[in-house]
């Protein structure tokens, strides 16, 4: 079997807690742990940190393979969860240990942080300069045990405070739906655009996916973000191709839907802010129970044989 090396990656986000589920489920993700580094207190408590005598902020260290995953991709995502022109923390956390920073752990890393730095300053996505540091890595302690993966064990108390915090408005006025659509309604079909844009719903079992079984992934039509896995597609009967489970929670977006007198929940892309479909909680109980149905107008199906052509390399691994 071909061996891949592992590296790490180490961000500062603000609270760490907020900053973990972005970089889950990504394929060659092997461990992240949330922690403390970049200041001169040994083996930092949480109250020590948060007290503001230690130097240290708080950080995830994301282990990964870039061999699969490449160190550029996890940079341009950690952008996206984050305020970077803030210079006094992080949304409702404020003060020294919230703020942002890159810490690199190799000459290569420190170049790929910077060019993305100044892509981002050129970009002109904000009206303020970036602040963000990037920074030599220093030594990196592990946070409690029970702030290790906080949103899966009190998620009802961890969305409330993604959202309470503004962190999850900011990234959705900043990022979602922010996918270049001039000439959206010529690139794509009349039911294309319907779908995605105005929330139609095109016919059961008249439709490009529903019996579609080649290998490979389903993306945005519109962004082109990764959504779907062949993998994790099954015949519902429902007529509209079914899925158990998205290729990452964070890459699909639920809202509450009371059309046509009905309580339902629909599902967006994240970036593209696409309509997809809807979630339901009758899918095979082997699989989680749920049943994402989603329009074959809002998907685009990419091969495993052109992942790596299109630029999409990290998904192959799901397919060896």
């Amino acid at each position: 079997m071909e061996q891949h090396s592992s590296e790490k990656a180490t961000f500062a986000g603000g609270c760490f807690w907020c900053m973990v589920s972005p970089f889950e489920e990504l394929p060659g993700i092997h461990k992240i742990v949330s922690g403390y580094t970049g200041g001169h207190t040994e083996n930092p408590t949480y109250e020590e940190v948060c007290s503001e005598t230690t130097g240290h902020v708080e950080a995830v260290q994301i282990t990964f393979d870039p061999a699969i995953f490449p160190y550029e991709k996890l940079v341009e995502l950690f952008w996206q969860q984050i305020d970077p022109t803030d210079t006094g923390g992080q949304f409702h956390d404020r003060g020294s240990s919230y703020q942002t920073a890159i810490f690199y752990h190799s000459e290569e890393q420190r170049q790929i942080a910077e060019a993305s730095k100044a892509a981002l300053a050129q970009s002109g996505r904000f009206d303020k300069p970036i602040f963000t540091p990037i920074l030599p890595a220093k030594t990196f302690y592990e946070a409690e045990e029970h702030h290790q993966g906080y949103h899966h064990k009190n998620p009802a108390h961890y969305k409330r405070y993604r959202k309470g915090s503004g962190r999850e408005d900011f990234i959705e006025r900043t990022w979602s739906g922010k996918v270049d659509k001039d000439g959206l309604k010529e690139r794509l079909t009349a039911l294309q655009y319907e779908v995605t844009q105005n929330n139609a719903t095109e016919p059961a079992f008249h439709n490009e996916f529903w019996d579609h079984h080649g290998d490979g992934i389903y993306v945005d039509i519109v962004s082109g973000e990764p959504l779907f896995s062949s993998t994790d597609k099954y015949d519902s009967g429902c007529g509209w191709p079914s899925f158990t489970r998205p290729l990452r929670d964070y890459n699909v977006k639920e809202k509450t839907d009371l059309s046509h007198f009905m309580i339902r929940t629909e599902v967006r892309s994240r970036e593209g802010d696409s309509h997809l479909g809807h979630l339901f909680n009758d899918g095979p109980a082997e699989a989680g129970g749920m049943r994402y149905c989603i329009n074959s107008a809002a998907l685009r199906f990419v091969p495993k044989e052109d992942l790596e052509k299109e630029g999409y390399a990290e998904y192959a691994v799901l397919f060896n």
